[in-house]
């Protein structure tokens, strides 16, 4: 495990930034909302938190509807939980709740989660507690709700005082890591902060052309490898070292893509993490890990390894607008007890969405 931070960490809460005020637009990509202030990693800095407050407040609504709009498939897999619920008596008990019980496991919430929920309601429903379908409904999402707070309920960043803040991403191939850190890194930007990008993949050849790209999308700077081949911690070191000297806010760390089960791969991520923190005491501030919301619950050994080997401190799980599995969320914060940050539903730059398990609990049963 990750040792925690000896600073007291300023809480940056994406979770809450559900969006800032649209006030120019890049002729090569998406609406940029740029806040006047420039953002530091500093608790002095209180105005432009309060600014970024007044602009929770005002834009929420727009990022709550892409969250419901990107779970539709696990919202859809999960309507039967309705129609179940619609003429409930408790002479039907225990047939209606072996039918929940299917349901849950079809969206990936996973035996054990599933089973508990199940024998909750079945012990407040028999003790008189619960009525009717709608209070049972009512029920089931606040069981799930306080899965998802009693273990993960830190899902802002924390990016500590200190300039610059460091943010890792790790992750297996094809998960979406890279793209995750661009549409991260737009989000950061957006909202006044000064981003550097470092091309720490240095294991897949085009990785580099392609963190490039990203930087140009959203206006960041990049610092890539020198020579043949690079060694990815001494690319993450010299990206700090010049984020620290030219007054970065964020430095973003990409890193190789590789499988849970090479060590050799895993001992890289190792030496990067050391690396970065030889620039700046108590960097990395944030080790992300990204999961593809497709495999359900296949993603659960990934994250224990990479947790045993760095350490974790928060989940980016992607691709969850294209599946019906969105009930993992609940069973990787569980098992791990490690919060999700943010999440993928949808393919465009501000479809990376923070994570707000209420919100989450509101789609997926509305």
């Amino acid at each position: 495990m990750a040792t925690p931070s000896p600073h007291v960490p300023l809480r940056i809460s994406l979770s809450s930034a559900r969006g800032a005020s649209t006030a120019s637009r890049s002729a090569a990509f998406c609406p940029s909302r740029l806040d006047s202030s420039r953002f530091r990693c500093s608790a002095g800095q209180t105005g432009f938190f309060t600014r970024l407050g007044r602009l929770i407040k005002e834009k929420a609504k727009s990022d709550v509807e892409k969250i419901f709009s990107g779970f539709t498939k696990t919202r859809d897999n999960l309507a039967v939980v309705d129609e179940l619920l619609l003429y409930w008596n408790l002479a039907e008990t225990d047939r209606v709740l072996d039918e929940l019980e299917e349901v849950l496991l079809v969206a990936d919430f996973g035996p054990k989660i599933t089973f508990r929920i199940v024998d909750k309601l079945r012990e407040d429903i028999l003790s008189g507690k619960l009525k009717s379908g709608a209070e049972i409904k009512e029920a089931l999402k606040s069981i799930v709700l306080e899965f998802l707070m009693k273990k993960g309920n830190k899902t802002e960043l924390q990016l500590g005082f200190r300039k610059p803040a460091v943010i890792m991403i790790v992750g297996v191939n094809g998960g979406g890591k890279t793209t995750s850190l661009g549409k991260l890194a737009y989000r950061l930007k957006s909202e006044g902060a000064k981003v550097l990008m470092a091309a720490g993949d240095t294991f897949r050849a085009a990785a580099s052309d392609q963190l490039e790209i990203w930087a140009e999308r959203t206006g960041c700077d990049i610092v890539v490898g020198e020579g043949e081949k690079p060694k990815a911690s001494s690319v993450l070191s010299r990206a700090v070292k010049r984020g620290k000297e030219q007054g970065y806010d964020i430095v973003m760390c990409d890193t190789s893509g590789r499988l849970h089960t090479n060590y050799s791969l895993m001992e890289e991520l190792i030496a990067c993490k050391k690396a970065v923190a030889k620039v700046v005491s108590g960097a990395p501030n944030e080790i992300l890990l990204v999961l593809d919301g497709t495999t359900g619950l296949n993603m659960l050994p990934q994250a224990r390894e990479f947790n045993d080997v760095v350490g974790i401190s928060g989940l980016i799980l992607t691709k969850l607008d294209g599946s019906a599995r969105g009930g993992c969320v609940v069973s990787v914060v569980d098992e791990l007890g490690i919060p999700v940050k943010f999440v993928g539903v949808g393919e465009g730059v501000e479809d990376l969405q923070p994570f707000d398990a209420e919100a989450f609990v509101n789609a997926i049963f509305s």
